[in-house]
């Protein structure tokens, strides 16, 4: 499980951005259960995400399917998860390494 900051600027569409990216990058409606939005796709068996505290940060778990060969389907399901990120978030890769180095 990871705790993801969010962006100023990002955090008034949170709430809408959650589900609504989720079915952008990931072409499925995410099942909502306590909070929790959960989806099955490629090789992530799931993939739930859920509001921080007071809003401002992202919480996602992430499971991944065992026995997955195909390189292709590995690599797309790891860029829809960091375009995901990078949209919900507002911070790229490079920016949310960094901000969790500060955060050590």
């Amino acid at each position: 499980m990871q705790e993801y900051p969010v962006k100023r600027t990002h955090i008034k569409a949170l709430p809408e951005n959650v589900t609504a990216k989720i079915t952008e990058h990931f072409g499925v409606t995410p099942v909502e259960k306590d909070g929790w939005y959960t989806i099955s796709y490629g090789a992530l068996e799931s993939m739930q995400v859920k509001l921080g505290e007071k809003e401002k940060t992202i919480i996602i778990s992430t499971l991944s399917k065992q026995g997955v060969e195909d390189e292709d389907l590995i690599l797309d399901t790891n860029k829809r998860f960091r375009r995901y990120l990078d949209e919900v978030t507002g911070y790229t890769s490079k920016e949310r390494i960094k901000k969790a180095k500060a955060g050590e």
